[in-house]
């Protein structure tokens, strides 16, 4: 193979008939020229600056061939098509594009463990609790109280993983339980009614009480209330709420004890410290019992009617070991792992 390169345009030489090329388009360099053996049929074909002549197998001396040569291309030719190959590397449309990946939401988006970054204050408190332990009930309380540091009163908090898959109706778990210690915090109810509940609502201590005008409100987005508690003749109005009160948590719902007709037990049961819980899609029940500058004896009270609660509203669906950890923490804390036999055994003494 020869090769050879010229500053004004490159050429190729490849097979073609003699009848695709006219004698007036041949250079006189390629029309004297006159090989002392035959050889194949060629075509002049234009690359970028540079020429390769590419010969086959020499023919059998029996057989005739002709020399047929293409027309060279110029320079303008071969600079014009390398400026078409730039622009479509550049991309003017005809490339195709670079796809984008979506933002992660939710807790995809979150750090993973390992690259998570914990604050001095947290690791310290970190080092008062051993890795792996099942506490007691007693000792995890008053290691809880150890650990809250935080500059503002912190929530006690109880995270219960049950062995539940809530996509199926006889496995969901949505309850409520009445903690006797109260959660410490103030809670503003907001009723729902008409006619003679009115009043009666008024009187028990409810913060705000209407009708169809507190409807509008809602939908003109007021949400200064922590609980809606709504009477069965309301609830063809208030269904119209769903898609803003559903997201929040504060839809009424009989499961929940919040569309009941005697309301002012309602209001006056949610005053004293009732909590609405459910378990999550991945079956796990968030539950808040107190606050961490409650008395140890508090927070054990409050914490064992969760328990019991949560026990006692086991879902039919449910099957196996209805437990599988059970974690209590301080908002701002590490998580203290439970015993499960001896939280469930646990029973107060009598003088409590």
């Amino acid at each position: 193979m020869a090769t050879s390169t010229r500053p004004s345009s490159s050429l190729m030489l490849t097979y073609a008939s003699s009848s695709s090329v006219f004698p007036q388009d041949l250079t006189p360099s390629l029309v004297s020229f006159k090989p002392k053996k035959p050889l194949c049929p060629l075509v002049l074909r234009p690359r970028q600056r540079r020429v390769s002549l590419s010969f086959l197998k020499e023919p059998k001396k029996s057989e005739p061939f002709h020399v047929v040569a293409a027309a060279v291309t110029t320079e303008a030719e071969v600079d014009e098509a390398v400026e078409e190959e730039a622009a479509l590397k550049e991309g003017d449309g005809s490339a195709p594009p670079v796809p984008v990946s979506k933002p992660k939401k939710g807790k995809a988006a979150l750090l993973l463990k390992r690259d998570r970054t914990r604050s001095k204050r947290f690791l310290e408190i970190q080092k008062l609790r051993e890795t792996k332990k099942e506490y007691e009930v007693k000792p995890a309380i008053a290691l809880l109280n150890e650990m809250a540091s935080a500059k503002f009163v912190e929530t006690a908090e109880a995270h219960f993983r049950l062995n539940i898959d809530p996509k199926y109706n006889d496995q969901q778990l949505r309850a409520t339980v009445n903690l006797p210690k109260g959660t410490g915090q103030t809670v503003k109810v907001a009723v729902l009614t008409q006619g003679e509940r009115f009043e009666e609502a008024k009187n028990a201590g409810a913060d705000l009480v209407g009708g169809d005008d507190l409807i509008q409100q809602i939908k003109e987005g007021f949400m200064e209330f922590d609980k809606l508690i709504a009477s069965p003749d309301m609830m063809p109005k208030v269904a119209s709420l769903g898609k803003i009160l559903g997201p929040r948590g504060l839809m009424p719902n009989p499961k929940a004890g919040t569309v009941t007709p005697n309301i002012p037990q309602a209001i006056a049961e949610f005053k004293q410290g009732k909590v609405e819980y459910r378990a999550d899609k991945t079956g796990i029940v968030h539950l808040r019992f107190g606050r961490a500058d409650f008395p140890e004896e508090d927070l054990l009270v409050n914490l064992l009617a969760a328990i019991k609660s949560v026990e006692t509203n086991k879902p039919p669906g449910a099957k196996g070991v209805y437990w599988k950890s059970a974690h209590i923490c301080s908002s701002m804390g590490p998580s203290i792992k439970l015993n499960i036999r001896e939280m469930l055994d646990f029973k107060l003494p009598a003088s409590a």
